[in-house]
């Protein structure tokens, strides 16, 4: 498949309400889009990088930089690519995982929409909706909180993810066991926010049969989750410390983790995020996927990953109302706590013109 150009779209879009996490408040995404053209079909990827390089040490005028000045010659030098060349193609680039995400799913995109075949049947997803749950930010009390939560609840969204950091974990924790009990599935995310000096006050939310507790270490502490994982009982997840499949394998064999959050922004791809799951569900660990505030374009190809048979406990990929009075696509809607995962060729959705024309903020498009 021969590119014939790609264009580079920035969008702005404000959120329904303020995300707070560990490392930052985010009222507004700043989102890059990567629209790839050929001669058969046009194929459509969102950037998940952030603004600033809080999540991780990519940021967003970085990944759209090493895009056009790194990525994009790479590709145009080898005349014909596929999805599955992408990922060959630019590995002398170093890291910058988040770009090539971007890069090679809108060519995966263009290449399944040319053949007519969903990405998830591509990626060998077995189920045809996936059980969606819910991130719930750091609020200013714990009344907001609990209001939060109870109206997510009514929503129908089956798991509660909370967001916590120092001095936000154990009471807000408590205060929703007490207010919803028992039956709620409740995990928690910490987003790298302690250090080992904290496994001993960590083990106090084992009191609250979590589901999980989540990149409670900074990322390149994978040492230390094997360490942490011997104090507390709460199962470990691994979210930004699993950049790869390798990294994966690492991880489960030195008993760092016994559950994998996947984002195929994080990993470098929809490929590199199957090679991810297929190593977990080897050694029997099971995954769930995250999420990075995307609008509908990156929502509905993380959807398609999430059927994949590994994926046993409830995604983050929520509606599109969570985060977005307007998304920029046709709005992704959950129901009775599940979400149907898109079925026509390629992501199997558009961005809508109007809505993109209103909220793009600049485009370029590049040439061979």
């Amino acid at each position: 498949m021969k590119i014939d150009a790609v264009e580079l779209i920035r969008v702005t879009m404000p959120l329904v309400a303020p995300f707070r996490t560990s490392f930052a408040t985010e009222t507004e995404r700043d989102v890059l889009l990567v629209r790839v053209e050929t001669a058969d079909a046009t194929g459509w990827a969102e950037c998940v990088a952030m603004d600033g390089p809080l999540y991780s040490a990519e940021y967003l005028d970085g990944a759209q930089q090493v895009i056009e000045d790194h990525l994009l010659p790479r590709l145009f030098a080898a005349g014909s690519v596929t999805g599955a060349t992408v990922g060959p193609l630019l590995d002398p680039v170093r890291g910058h995982r988040m770009a090539k995400a971007a890069v090679e799913t809108a060519i995966l995109d263009a290449e399944l929409r040319a053949a007519g075949m969903p990405l998830s049947q591509y990626l060998g997803a077995t189920a045809a909706d996936v059980v969606s749950g819910v991130s719930v930010g750091i609020q200013d009390s714990i009344p907001e909180l609990l209001d939060a939560v109870a109206g997510y609840l009514d929503e129908g969204y089956a798991r509660i993810k909370l967001k916590i950091e120092p001095g936000w974990d154990v009471a807000p924790v408590a205060a929703v066991r007490e207010r919803f009990g028992d039956d709620i599935l409740l995990q928690v995310d910490a987003n790298s926010a302690y250090h080992r000096a904290d496994a001993r006050h960590l083990a106090r939310l084992d009191a609250f049969d979590l589901l999980l507790l989540e990149q409670p270490l900074p990322e390149e502490d994978v040492a230390g989750h094997a360490v942490l994982a011997q104090v507390v009982r709460t199962p470990i997840c691994l979210d930004e410390s699993i950049v790869s499949a390798q990294a994966a394998y690492e991880a489960i064999r030195t008993g760092a983790c016994s559950i994998v959050n996947i984002k195929p922004g994080r990993v470098g791809g929809y490929l590199e995020a199957r090679r991810i799951h297929d190593v977990c569900t080897a050694a029997g660990i099971p995954v769930w996927a995250g999420g990075m505030l995307e609008t509908g374009i990156g929502r509905a190809a993380n959807l398609a990953l999430a059927g994949l048979p590994g994926f046993t406990l409830p995604s983050d990929i929520s509606a599109s109302s969570r985060y977005y009075h307007q998304d920029l696509t046709e709005p992704i809607t959950t129901a009775a706590g599940r979400t149907t995962i898109p079925v026509g060729p390629g992501i199997g959705i558009d961005p809508l013109p109007e809505v993109l024309a209103e909220l793009a903020t600049s485009r370029r498009v590049i040439r061979p």
